[in-house]
């Protein structure tokens, strides 16, 4: 239940440590140990009781009467903008043909109050069915207006530019350089809502398409649940594959990771410059990456990825999710539109010093839509002064627009880095200048 807790503890001490991890209990098991803390006054069965909950194995389809109650620790565009008459609406459309609801979108909002975002689609069809949500959060995070914008694409790697400064703090300061995006096949339910079947037939697509990967592209795919420990561990290690969902996280509460490790797995090239995750968040997650702050080099590659996988679908009679108005589809609003995510690891020593200086990074980001997290992604520590610092909005710009901010935004992080660093600017400095 969290630390501190204890069967030593009065029941009185027990309720006040509950308190900070009721919101991760479904309705039903809140019941359940409440009604433990009414009629039981020994602390080590209710303990044991909330544990059991809060790590149990399987993920309910919740099927909420009315909007759930939202805490102070709930800070999602979701729990902002879904009231009690939207949610009535959105319950009363009903269910997708693949049976996803509102409050199964909800559900990781609700269970995960830190998130940003907080809500999931399962399918296609929810994008439409559930707009009235969907829309106001995807204008809130990406500062685009779907009733009134729509989506352009962009995949020409020699637009972008770069001075001789630029390529030398590039040179200097990043660790390496990845652009990923999300591409999921149409006709099956996203992870979200998806069920054995159409997992499985999504690893088949998608199998079927790598396949057809030629020269640098060209690689194998490798089944999650056939991986030793060793090669898991390493592949873990270096960033190449996904972490395996555990009971608190997004995945687990939307719904995505049941029957886990099944059907999921990784593709890559020999050098592995070139990955696909297949079934985790989405059904297919490209990535390309490489050692150092050669940008161009990589988004070239991802350009190349990116067409390969939408041609050897078609070629398979199957096509990828679309639309006009928001571009690619996918599982989480944030990753709607280009999808791309296109981020260097960067070694800011002076941004890592104290959680001030780490507060004015964050800042500093902002100021030039760039989202900044820790070596081992959101919400973890900048281990050897490593940041991953990426591109933040995903739709209302095109690929190339979108990387091109990235370079240009990194490329006053590291100056503001620099000027620290040399004694010419302190923290104060440089909140004056972002103000």
């Amino acid at each position: 239940m969290g630390a501190g807790a204890s069967a030593d503890l009065s029941k009185d001490q027990l309720k006040e440590i509950y308190a900070d991890v009721k919101h991760r209990l479904y309705p039903h098991q809140q019941t359940a140990v409440e009604t433990l803390f009414e009629s039981s006054e020994n602390a080590a069965e209710i303990l044991e009781c909330v544990n059991t909950h809060l790590n149990d194995a399987e993920v309910p389809n919740m099927d909420y009467e009315t909007k759930p109650d939202f805490t102070d620790k709930h800070v999602s565009l979701m729990s902002k903008h879904l009231t009690p008459e939207l949610f009535t609406q959105l319950k009363a459309a009903g269910a997708t043909s693949k049976g996803y609801t509102i409050s199964r979108a909800i559900q990781t909002g609700v269970m995960t109050p830190h998130l940003g975002v907080g809500i999931t689609a399962g399918d296609e069809e929810s994008w439409a069915l559930f707009k009235d949500i969907y829309f106001p959060i995807i204008k809130g995070w990406h500062q685009f207006d779907p009733e009134t914008q729509s989506h352009a694409s962009d995949l020409d790697a020699s637009k972008l530019t770069m001075t001789d400064e630029q390529v030398a703090m590039f040179n200097e300061f990043v660790v390496s350089t990845r652009i990923r995006a999300a591409r999921n096949v149409s006709g099956y339910a996203l992870p979200a809502g998806t069920d054995d079947e159409d997992r499985k037939k999504v690893r088949e697509v998608l199998c079927g398409a790598f396949e057809k990967f030629e020269g640098e592209l060209a690689g194998k795919f490798y089944d999650l649940g056939a991986l030793s420990d060793k090669d898991r561990n390493t592949l873990l290690s270096n960033g190449f594959l996904f972490q395996i969902p555990k009971t608190t996280n997004l995945l687990w509460h939307a719904g995505a990771a049941k029957n886990w490790p099944t059907d999921r797995g990784i593709f890559h090239n020999e050098s592995k410059t070139v990955l696909c995750w297949v079934n985790e968040e989405d059904h297919c997650r490209i990535i390309s990456m490489e050692d150092g702050g050669n940008v161009k080099s990589v988004f070239t590659r991802f350009a190349q990825i990116s067409e390969a996988l939408k041609t050897a679908a078609e070629a398979n009679g199957t096509k990828l999710m679309y639309c006009d108005k928001l571009g690619f589809l996918g599982t989480c609003p944030s990753n709607l539109g280009t999808g791309l995510r296109a981020s260097v690891m960067i070694k800011l020593p002076k941004f890592n010093e104290t959680e001030e200086s780490r507060q004015v990074l964050e800042q500093v980001c902002d100021k030039f839509d760039l989202q900044p997290r820790g070596s081992a992604g959101e919400h973890s520590a900048a281990v050897e002064d490593k940041f991953d610092v990426s591109n933040k909005q995903r739709i209302g710009f095109t690929e190339v627009q979108l990387v091109q901010k990235m370079i240009d935004g990194v490329t006053q992080v590291i100056s503001f880095e620099k000027a620290m660093a040399a004694g010419e600017k302190d923290l104060s400095a440089v909140k004056g200048e972002i103000a």
